[in-house]
């Protein structure tokens, strides 16, 4: 608002006045903000905890039971002469029933299990061990007859799964390595059912396997009709395997 002017020494008096105390007013607050410092802003407070104390029971009280371990399965027993089945799903081999016998692979015993379209495992010191045990377990069965169970075998890849059902227990073998042997030549047929699988003289120290079925299409492609006494071709293809897992059935 405009001030209007006002005649009279003794007024123009008056007014400075007034306006000088509102001016030396303004002066002294603003040198108290400058001389005043702003109020600190508080710090957040740590806390630390101190470490509990162990802890001492009182009367009528108990520490709880420690937690039950838990319990571990014993490993399993070789099955010996257990019920056997053989399953080996890249090639659709779905539970062909393996039966035992003493004696050596693809004999007299072992062609006649062969011939009912049953898997036949020699054993004894001439033939092979139990599924799951140290050293070489051999199992034989037809591949052009009787069922053709081992039709396929020669198809068998490496890494292929083996899986022997017996006693409870489940004997999962994994292929390794094929092996031709020679039925006209005696060191070749003691490598097929050798601890370790071709390589007699040598002390077995895991448990392995050979799958055994003859190579008849092969020689008769190659003009070679022979046959020993019971009828079996000269070569014989062997998928041999090592024990990876153990399981319950």
């Amino acid at each position: 608002m405009a001030l209007r002017r006002v005649a009279g020494p003794a007024t123009a008096a008056l007014l400075a006045a007034v306006l000088g105390g509102i001016t030396a007013c303004s002066d002294v607050s603003a040198a108290r903000e400058q001389a005043e410092p702003a109020p600190a802003t508080a710090s957040p407070t740590t806390v630390t905890s101190s470490p509990a104390r162990p802890r001492t029971p009182g009367p009528g009280m108990q520490d709880p039971p420690p937690s039950p371990q838990p319990t571990r399965e014993e490993p399993p027993r070789p099955a010996g002469n257990a019920a056997t089945w053989l399953s080996i799903p890249s090639i659709n081999v779905l539970g062909l029933r393996v039966v035992a016998y003493p004696g050596t692979p693809d004999d007299v015993p072992g062609d006649r299990i062969q011939d009912t379209g049953r898997a036949a495992s020699p054993r004894g010191r001439l033939g092979g061990v139990g599924p799951g045990q140290v050293g070489n377990y051999l199992v034989t069965a037809h591949r052009t007859e009787a069922g053709r169970p081992f039709g396929r075998l020669p198809q068998l890849r490496h890494g292929a799964h083996v899986l022997v059902t017996s006693g409870g227990w489940v004997y999962d073998y994994e292929v390794t390595e094929t092996l031709w042997v020679s039925f006209r030549l005696e060191a070749s047929r003691a490598g097929q059912r050798a601890p370790v699988p071709g390589k007699p003289g040598v002390a077995a120290t895991r448990p392995m396997i050979t799958l055994s079925t003859c190579a008849t299409p092969e020689d008769h492609a190659k003009g070679n009709f022979w046959k020993d006494a019971l009828g079996n071709p000269e070569h014989r293809i062997d998928k041999v395997g090592v024990l990876i897992d153990v399981r319950r059935a």
